[in-house]
C-alpha cells in the first residue's frame, strides 16, 4: 500500500533572499553588495539582494541602478518619499523568492561573513528565526545603556530570551516573512511579532559589529520612546484582536464591582449609623462616594468598549485569518 502523500516542499529559485533597507547610503552601496557577492559565492549559494530605498535624498537610488546593470543578483525598490524601516522590510519581504530570507543593515556595520552561518542555522538546526547579537559594540554609552533597558523589558514582556532584539542582522524561514505584517516602528519586535502568530523556534547568534564607515546614523534617542509606545501597542494587539471583549470587560467589570461595594459600604455605614441614633454624614457628603461613582462609570465604559469592538471584530473581514503551517492530501 502506497506511503500517503505529503504536503510538497515548495521549490525556491534562490537559496536564499537578502533584504536591505537604507535611508541616504549611496556611499556604502557598492562595497556592502561586492561583500554579499564574494561571500556567498565562496559558499556555493544562490541568492538575490533586495535593496528597498526608503525615499533617500542623497543618490542611492542612482547608485542602485547602476549596480543593477551589472549584477543580476540585485533588485531595487525605492519609495517615494520615506516611510520608515518596518514599511521597508514589509514592502522587501513580498518580494522575496528564497527558502531563507536575511535582513541586514546598508551601513556596513552588519558583517556579510554571518550569513551562510545564518542560513544553516535556519535549513540544518530548523531555526525559524535567528537574530543577530552585538556582543561587543561600537555605540556610544547615550545608546547601549538605553539599548539595554529597552532589550531588559521586551525580554521581560514577551518572555523571548533575545540579548538584542533590534540587531538588523535576522534570518528567516521563508514562512514567517510570508506570515507576519511589519508596519510603523514593529520592525524592532519582528521576534514578538513572529512568536505571537506560532513560530517559536526563535533562536539567536553572536554576530561582528563593525565600526561605521560612512555617513551617520539614521536614529535617535526618541526610537527607545517609542519603542516602549510599540512594545505595549504589539502586545495588546497580539494578545486580545481577537477577544478585545476579555481586556475590556474584565477591566469594566473590576472597576464597576470596585465602585459598587465602595457604595453599598457607604450607604450601610449611614443606615448603621443612623439606626443607632449617631451623627454621620450624608453619603453624597464624602469624597469616597464620587470616586467610587467615577468607578462605576468607568467600569460601564469600558464594559461597552469591549462589546463594541467585540463586534467590529466579528464583523471584520479578517476573523479567522489562521495561519496554517501544513496539509496532507489536500489540494
Amino acid at each position: 500500500m502506497p506511503a500517503p502523500s505529503l504536503s510538497k516542499r515548495p521549490s525556491f529559485p534562490v537559496e536564499l533572499s537578502i533584504v536591505v533597507p537604507l535611508l541616504n547610503e549611496a556611499e556604502s552601496l557598492p562595497e556592502l553588495t561586492r561583500w554579499i557577492h564574494r561571500v556567498l559565492t565562496q559558499h556555493g549559494l544562490t541568492y538575490e539582494v533586495i535593496l528597498v530605498d526608503d525615499g533617500s535624498t542623497d543618490t542611492s537610488w542612482e547608485v542602485i541602478e547602476e549596480l543593477a546593470e551589472t549584477d543580476t543578483h540585485l533588485r531595487g525598490i525605492r519609495f517615494n518619499r520615506n516611510y520608515g524601516k518596518s514599511a521597508a522590510l514589509n514592502v522587501g519581504f513580498k518580494e522575496t523568492s528564497g527558502r531563507v530570507v536575511c535582513t541586514m543593515d546598508a551601513d556596513l556595520q552588519d558583517s556579510p561573513e554571518e550569513l551562510p552561518e545564518l542560513y544553516r542555522m535556519i535549513t540544518e538546526q530548523g531555526y525559524d528565526l535567528v537574530s543577530g547579537w552585538k556582543k561587543k559594540r561600537f555605540d556610544p554609552l547615550s545608546k547601549t545603556i538605553p539599548t539595554k533597558l529597552f532589550n531588559g523589558v521586551t525580554r521581560w514582556i514577551s518572555g523571548i530570551q533575545l540579548h538584542d532584539f533590534n540587531c538588523g542582522l535576522k534570518a528567516y524561514d521563508h514562512r514567517v516573512v510570508r506570515s507576519i505584517e511589519v508596519y510603523g516602528e514593529m520592525h524592532r519586535y519582528i521576534p514578538v511579532i513572529a512568536k505571537w502568530a506560532g513560530f517559536r523556534k526563535i533562536g539567536e547568534k553572536v554576530v561582528q559589529h563593525q565600526e561605521r564607515k560612512y555617513g551617520t546614523t539614521k536614529f535617535g534617542l526618541e526610537r527607545f520612546v517609542y519603542g516602549f509606545l510599540d512594545l505595549m501597542s504589539i502586545t495588546f494587539v497580539s494578545r486580545f484582536r481577537r477577544r478585545p471583549m476579555h481586556f475590556f470587560g474584565t477591566m469594566g467589570m473590576i472597576s464597576f464591582v470596585l465602585g459598587m461595594l465602595i457604595t453599598l459600604w457607604l450607604v450601610s455605614e449611614k443606615v448603621y449609623l443612623s439606626f443607632h441614633n449617631l451623627e454621620a454624614r450624608n453619603v453624597t457628603d464624602q469624597p469616597l462616594f464620587f470616586l467610587a461613582l467615577t468607578a462605576v462609570m468607568i467600569g460601564a465604559m469600558l464594559f461597552l468598549t469591549g462589546f463594541l469592538a467585540e463586534l467590529i471584530q466579528l464583523n471584520g473581514a479578517n476573523r479567522n485569518d489562521y495561519l496554517v503551517r501544513d496539509k496532507v492530501n489536500l489540494t
